[in-house]
């Protein structure tokens, strides 16, 4: 029997947030939108998916009379997706399911 994949980690765009975060620890507004090539405001809806769920952390601050958005990834947001891959890796290699 398969277990069902994080329907928050699931989605695209949040899964390339939470993958980059995890290689980065913390990364602001401008380098996700770049990396991820999503718009401002599907990035901004996602990111707050993301906090809701208690995965990532936002801070908003200034930089030169610019907001600054600074996202972090919480020690949540790390089992999240630690779990998600062992997860997936069942779907790739079902005989390396763990026996219950």
């Amino acid at each position: 029997m398969f277990k069902e994949l994080n329907p928050i980690l699931h989605s695209q765009l949040r899964l390339a947030i939470i993958s980059l975060l995890i290689g980065v620890k913390e990364a602001d507004f401008t380098f996700l939108k770049e990396k991820t090539s999503a718009t401002a405001g599907n990035l901004s809806v996602q990111l707050n998916k993301l906090k809701e769920a208690g995965y990532i952390e936002l801070e908003k601050t200034f930089k030169n009379n610019y907001p600054l958005t600074t996202c972090r990834i919480t020690p949540t947001g790390i089992k999240a997706f630690e779990e998600y891959i062992q997860t997936l890796k069942q779907y790739i290699s079902p005989e390396n399911e763990p026996k219950n």
